[in-house]
């Protein structure tokens, strides 16, 4: 079916970069992002990909480095004992 619509110059614009881009007609681009838009919605599922760390539960990476340091005066206090 053939009908004129008139296009706000920053959607041209768009059109034509994806027309560009994609090597595609004008038509088949417009075609396909009004079925996009238009479209139903339809449930969007979140899934979650698992990251597996080396940090045990409760480790807060944010304290690492005073995690260091406490072992490292440990290790002193260890060393003075001794002597």
């Amino acid at each position: 079916m053939r009908t004129t619509l008139t296009l706000d110059d920053d959607v041209l614009r768009l059109i034509q970069d994806a027309v560009h881009r994609e090597r595609r007609s004008m038509k088949d681009v417009v075609n396909d992002a009004l079925r996009c838009a238009l479209r139903e919605p339809t449930s969007t599922e979140f899934v979650a990909r698992v990251h597996h760390s080396a940090l045990s539960p409760g480790v807060d990476p944010r304290r690492l480095n005073a995690l260091v340091d406490e072992l490292l005066d440990d290790d002193a206090v260890a060393v003075m004992r001794r002597a």
